[in-house]
């Protein structure tokens, strides 16, 4: 397995289990600038992430570091992008569907993706440069990297016969553009199913085979995707920007997502 690889899986299984002694107390939250909510599991699950990248002397973009100019971002051919507690709205409501993300971007690229969900010990990690996604559920945070890969699972997807589409819609964003894509799938006679999901979960539904499709028409930064998109990659899932019908690209000079449609 690639080092990088590994190196994101400890981190992120690490950083779940802090999350986790949150979870499982009586926690605040505060409100940042941008009207998103903001936990002492993000900035501590945030610190423990950044203590194994910074080993990495890969430069690092997340959601809790103080963002760096352009300028300079802009001679990275490599970083990091992370998102230390996606879905940080579902952990308020505790109800389990949230992440904690890591990717590793080249050029612009999602190449590995990490993908840990604390609640249920669900892990998900994709290497673009194999075509391989796995998935693992540990019976505990503290799995030695060896054991973790000897019992991850290969993604195989397996296409059912059906006239059915399983559209993938967020548990807090549904908006009336979704709606208007669900709507738009009936009028060309399909039978359609919603799978409401928080967090980057609703991507793994797809990469698993579990959704065919998940349209996002709001806002999203490079953090909220990027692993995501690795992931799916990785699996032979597409994540197309309604702007120009081409891949995501990363480590832009604006972090914001165009709107985008993922799905096989």
């Amino acid at each position: 397995m690639d080092k990088n690889l590994k190196i994101a899986i400890q981190a992120s299984i690490e950083a779940g289990e802090e999350i986790m002694k949150v979870y499982n107390s009586d926690f605040s939250y505060e409100i940042k600038d941008d009207s998103s909510p903001l936990t002492i599991a993000d900035k501590s699950a945030n610190d423990i992430i950044n203590n194994y990248l910074i080993g990495t002397d890969i430069p690092i973009i997340s959601e809790e570091n103080a963002q760096i100019d352009y300028q300079i971002r802009k001679k990275w051919d490599t970083c990091w992008i992370v998102d230390p507690l996606d879905g940080t709205k579902e952990f308020i409501k505790r109800n389990g569907e949230f992440t904690v993300n890591i990717a590793l971007i080249e050029k612009g690229v999602p190449m590995l993706g990490v993908i840990y969900v604390p609640e249920k010990k669900i892990l998900y990690y994709g290497d673009v440069f194999k075509k391989e996604t796995h998935k693992v559920i540990l019976d505990s945070h503290n799995k030695a990297i060896d054991q973790i890969i000897e019992k991850s699972d290969l993604i195989t997807y397996k296409k059912e016969s059906s006239n059915k589409i399983k559209v993938v819609g967020s548990r807090s964003h549904m908006n009336d553009e979704t709606l208007d894509f669900i709507n738009d799938l009936k009028s060309k006679k399909k039978e359609v199913e919603i799978i409401s999901k928080g967090s980057s979960l609703k991507f793994c539904l797809v990469a698993e085979g579990i959704a065919d499709v998940y349209p996002r028409f709001a806002p999203t930064m490079e953090w909220d995707t990027a692993a995501a998109q690795a992931i799916c990659s990785a699996s032979g899932v597409s994540v197309i920007s309604e702007m120009d019908q081409q891949e995501l690209k990363y480590n832009k000079e604006n972090l914001l997502n165009p709107w985008f449609i993922c799905k096989r």
